[in-house]
């Protein structure tokens, strides 16, 4: 006899263990395949800022033992300027969240296991009905979810994603401790999360310090190597050599090291609309779509909305006594997730190509801009208001957009 459950997902990240903590709270059966033993969990994939908001803690309900630091500002950075916003969030201790998450999920029923890396969709009639994982085990399903990130094994076979290699963000980052978080020619970065625009640093993306409390700090830096990191970078660096450029050269880590027993985090992540998000008996969450907030690079809490958008549309699609799983029936994720989960995801994504495209004068000239703006303003311009962004623009923007709107045709 096949093995059979109701909801089988690939990937214990925070998208997937949150579908699978959903889902096992209403009583389905869940099963969750993951390519990492559980000795260690997640040594392998333990490469998450893990920066986020409150409203993404008090959503999903986070316990505080899995947060290193609760902050009170996010500030942004220029190579001449800074501006300083009250945003309260938190960083979190990523491994510590995973395995939280995954034992959230036991508690309520879901199944895991470990060592069982998925390989390939298995299908009838051209519909998947379940996976092969760990070399030639198998599992069946009603509804099968690909949550394995950037890999995608089941989404690639299945057309269901469009991840392009141009649009791949990656990223770097060390712990680190003795770094000066208030030093006197920079802002106070005390209980903050900081994000540097300045391709001296980071061509073509952003650095960042997030401060986790006395004088430690998460520090990294990503960018992606299209035309802005060509334009603006130095291609005969690696990022650890662009990463090390920054720690030599920035008077806040002078006397910083290495946290001795912290791994190095490394990741990717696609910056880009989704090609599709679902088909018959299939749904793609997470980072696997993308589901990354492309404006400043926030993940988890959109993974875990992606998560849960995924688990409200199994629900719907199971419950009752007739159970119906068709392409059709499964489009309830795409409008949630183009709803509620990424509802300005285009226009954040003409911000983000925006913003990496212009040189480092203009970042000042931003810090400028968004120091002068009132709070209302600011809110607005954040969430992509037309009439708030424009008050961002100058005259002297014009050759900026004039190259950016070439550009966008040529891609095209």
């Amino acid at each position: 006899m096949s093995e059979r459950y109701d909801v089988v997902v690939a990937g214990a990240g925070p998208a997937g263990a949150q579908c699978a903590r959903d889902l096992a709270q209403r009583d389905y059966d869940v099963l969750v395949l993951e390519a990492e033993p559980e000795d260690g969990f997640p040594r392998q994939s333990n490469k998450s800022t893990a920066g986020t908001f409150a409203s993404m803690t008090g959503a999903f309900g986070i316990p505080d033992d899995v947060v290193m630091n609760y902050t009170d500002n996010v500030v942004l950075e220029s190579p001449n300027d800074h501006f300083v916003q009250t945003q309260p969030g938190a960083v979190l201790e990523f491994a510590d969240f995973k395995q939280w998450l995954v034992a959230a999920g036991r508690e309520h029923g879901a199944e895991y296991r470990f060592d069982a890396r998925v390989n390939n969709p298995i299908t009838e009639d051209g519909n998947v009905v379940g996976v092969k994982y760990a070399g030639d085990e198998e599992v069946y399903a009603d509804i099968v979810i690909d949550a394995t990130g950037p890999a995608a094994p089941l989404a690639k076979k299945l057309g269901v994603t469009g991840l392009e290699r141009q649009h791949q963000a990656v990223g770097i980052e060390w712990e680190m401790e003795g770094v000066d978080v208030d030093h006197r020619h920079y802002a106070d970065l005390s209980d903050a999360m900081m994000l540097r625009l300045d391709h001296e640093l980071a061509p073509g993306g952003y650095s960042w310090i997030f401060h986790t409390g006395g004088d430690t700090a998460k520090v990294g830096l990503c960018y992606i190597q299209n035309e802005r990191y060509q334009r603006y970078g130095d291609t005969s660096r690696s990022i650890d050599d662009h990463l090390e450029h920054w720690l030599d050269s920035d008077p806040r880590f002078a006397d910083a090291q290495r946290i001795a027993d912290k791994q190095q985090h490394r990741g990717s992540a696609h910056i880009q609309m989704p090609a599709s998000l679902s088909t018959d008996n299939f749904m793609a969450i997470g980072d696997t779509v993308p589901t990354l907030d492309p404006l400043w690079g926030e993940g988890i809490h959109k993974c875990m909305e992606s998560a849960r958008a995924a688990a409200i549309t199994a629900d719907r699609c199971l419950m009752g006594g007739e159970t119906d799983t068709s392409a059709d029936a499964m489009s309830v994720y795409d409008d949630l997730w183009h709803g509620r989960v990424a509802p300005d995801m285009r226009r954040r994504l003409t911000m983000t190509q925006l913003l990496y495209l212009a040189p480092n004068e203009r970042y000042d000239r931003l810090m400028a801009d968004l120091n002068a703006m009132d709070v209302e303003t600011l809110s607005e311009a954040n969430e992509g208001g037309v009439r708030a962004i424009s008050k961002l623009i100058h005259l002297s923007d014009l050759p900026l957009l004039a190259r950016f709107g070439k550009q966008r045709l040529a891609e095209r």
